[in-house]
Order: structure tokens, then C-alpha cells, then sequence
């Protein structure tokens, strides 16, 4: 069968993965909510298009932090993403430099930075998680620098590990062939068996529950690499990320994945841009599945998007080719939605092209 949209990925991937696997890709924490509602959120932003505009030429192309990408969708780091492919992030990595756009590889990758820098030329951002050994973390910095990444997506919103109760059922721990790649070498590869989660163990043995804003000047000290803090949904941290020097945002609830019960990343996001005052670029990640969400959030006011489960359902079933196709699907979906709009470029998508439940009715039209 035909696949036509990015959800269709999830269905396949549930019947080919190790059920342990896939609850892992799949969940959120506690009860869910936000999971859902992260999706839910975008079907209450509606449209008002303009007509009748010359869309004969669309350009989708813009800047991150000086790099020109293709299009505003780039790849969110997700972890051990060769528990759903045998060439995880290679594949990942190569899918995203063919479609002109960014990779984040995770801390926690089945594949070093070294060797998803092998795989060739493309833009590639690293997430960092901070250990509680900042050695280990000033090491990893350092590598992630020398193999050519060009900036730091330090992940703020885990201090702890949110309670995910089928990774506590399933007693998820890593698959025994595979390893945490870039921490191999330092003793930290491995996840013990746990009688509950062995991720949330390993979480709660190394990484730095005392983290805070000073870390992320410190962070400065050590790196060249433009700093963006990913885990932002308050207007009132985006003001303190300004001041604490961050080159960036990125809207997230971890995938609905940490704390249940806050908003979906879409109905956050205009209160941090609104809070940053276009001093530095917001990005959103979370509930991405169509060319239609990329339009609502640019028109929220974001530069740009991550996506995440769908890289790693459509690894799951179709490896790079999947990955690749998941990057297309979006962008043509994206353009279409661009083109029925009315807008021929990002700078022409504006918050007029859209309405939300929070907005306050517009005065009628006068002729």
C-alpha cells in the first residue's frame, strides 16, 4: 500500500518494532495528555488564505543561524535510533543532507558524532544532556566541535527522567548489541537492567540534576558553537535565555515525554516569541505531522520546525528511504499549503493568515 501522509509511518513501525521499542519511541509520560493534545492543538488553528496572488513560484529556502536550508523542517535529535533501523542515525543523517536541511543527533545515539559525521557533507546540530561529570561533558562538546557541528541544542527540561509507564512495564532498557556511542569509551555506554526503567536510572545515576542558567554561560566558555536551549514554553524563561546568552529557542515539551499536563508546543509558542522580541530565532518541536502544521507554527511566528517520531517510525519501516520520503512528504505538503495561502515566501506568512481560539474576534471588513 501506498503511503500518502507522515502518520502512516506510526502504524508500520508498531508492527515491525520489538514492542519494547516502539512503546518507547511512542509514549509520553503519566497519563498522556499532552502527547495528544501536542497533535490536538493544531487541528484548532484554522486558515484564512489569500486569493488570488501569482503562486507560480514558491520559495520554501531560509537561514538557521547563517546556514541555508531548503526548507524550515529540520530533524529533532531522538534517541538510539538504531534500535529501530540497523543503520540508525547514518541513515538519518544521510536522509537530511539529500533534503537540504538540519540534523540534530542526539547525546544518546547508537552512532558517534564522529561517525554520522562520516557519512558525508550537511548541517548537523548536537543535543546535549549534561552529566553530572562535566569533563565528560566538555569532551563531548570538544568532539562534537572538531567533527564540523555547528551548533549545541542543550536540552533543559531534564533534570529527571518523566515517568513513562510502558518504558516501567517493559523494563526498557538498550538492546545488549548496541550502545550509547559517543559515552563508550568513558564507561557510560551501557544502561543496567532495572526493575523499572533502566533509561530513568540512568538518568538519575549521571545526568546533572543541579543544572542551571549558569551552565548555560559556562557552556560558552568551552565552545564557539551557537547555544540554543530546547525546552523553553514560558515567556518568562525565553527573557532569562536572551540574557543568559542562548543564540536560540526551541519550543518543546520533550515530545509530551517529561512533565504531562503542560501545553501542546503550538499553544506555547506565541508567548515566547512574543517574549523574545525578535532578538533571537524560536523553533518548535512537537506534534508535527503535516505541511499544514510547519504553516501554523511559521505563522505563530517561528523560524523554523523539528520533527521527531516520524524520522523514527519511517526509519523503522523504510530506513533512509523512509526518512527521506517523510522529509518530502512535509515539504510538498508545506508548499501546497503555502501556495493555497497565498504566500510565496516564509517572509510573506504572517499571523493574519491564520486564526486561533485566543484570538479576539476581528472587526468585520468595511467595504
Amino acid at each position: 500500500m501506498e503511503i500518502t501522509n507522515v502518520t502512516e509511518y506510526d502504524a508500520i513501525a508498531k508492527e515491525k518494532l520489538p514492542k519494547m521499542v516502539y512503546d518507547y519511541y511512542a509514549s509520553g509520560a503519566e497519563d498522556q495528555w499532552t502527547l495528544q493534545e501536542n497533535r490536538n492543538a493544531f487541528a484548532r488553528i484554522l486558515f484564512r488564505p489569500r486569493i488570488l496572488i501569482d503562486v507560480s513560484k514558491i520559495d520554501m529556502t531560509t537561514t538557521i543561524l547563517g546556514f541555508k536550508i531548503s526548507m524550515p523542517i529540520m530533524v529533532a535529535p531522538t534517541a538510539m535510533q538504531k534500535m529501530a533501523h540497523p543503520e540508525g542515525e547514518y541513515a538519518t543523517a544521510r536522509a537530511a543532507s539529500a533534503a537540504g536541511t538540519i540534523m540534530t543527533l542526539s547525546s544518546w545515539a547508537t552512532s558517534s558524532v564522529e561517525e554520522v559525521a562520516s557519512t558525508g557533507p550537511g548541517i548537523r546540530f548536537f543535543q546535549l544532556y549534561v552529566y553530572k561529570n562535566r569533563k565528560v561533558v566538555e569532551q563531548l562538546v570538544r568532539r562534537a566541535e572538531r567533527a564540523g557541528f555547528k551548533a549545541i541544542a542543550l536540552t533543559v527540561d531534564t533534570p529527571r527522567l518523566g515517568r513513562r509507564e510502558s518504558d516501567i512495564k517493559n523494563r526498557f532498557t538498550l538492546p545488549p548489541n548496541l550502545t550509547l556511542k559517543n559515552f563508550e569509551g568513558l564507561d557510560l555506554g551501557k544502561m543496567d537492567e532495572a526493575n523499572d526503567s533502566g533509561l530513568a536510572s540512568y538518568v538519575a545515576g549521571q545526568i546533572d540534576r543541579t543544572l542551571s542558567w549558569k551552565d548555560v554561560q559556562w557552556l560558552q566558555t568551552i565552545t564557539s558553537m551557537p547555544i540554543l536551549v530546547k525546552g523553553v514554553i514560558t515567556g518568562e524563561d525565553a527573557r532569562i535565555a536572551i540574557q543568559a546568552g542562548a543564540a536560540g529557542i526551541i519550543v518543546s515539551n520533550h515530545g509530551a515525554r517529561q512533565l504531562d499536563y503542560v501545553p501542546a508546543t503550538i499553544s506555547a509558542l506565541e508567548e515566547v516569541v512574543k517574549a523574545t522580541q525578535g532578538r533571537i530565532p524560536v523553533f518548535l518541536d512537537g506534534g508535527v505531522r503535516r505541511g499544514t502544521d510547519v504553516f501554523k507554527a511559521l505563522a505563530l511566528g517561528a523560524s523554523g520546525i523539528f520533527i521527531g517520531r516520524p524520522v523514527v517510525f519511517s526509519l523503522a519501516a523504510e530506513g533512509e528511504a523512509g526518512v527521506r520520503k517523510v522529509l518530502q512528504m512535509l515539504r510538498d505538503e508545506f508548499e501546497l499549503t503555502m501556495a493555497l495561502s497565498g504566500c510565496r515566501s516564509l517572509k510573506e506568512i504572517t499571523r493574519n493568515h491564520i486564526t486561533t481560539e485566543w484570538d479576539t474576534p476581528r472587526p468585520s471588513a468595511r467595504l
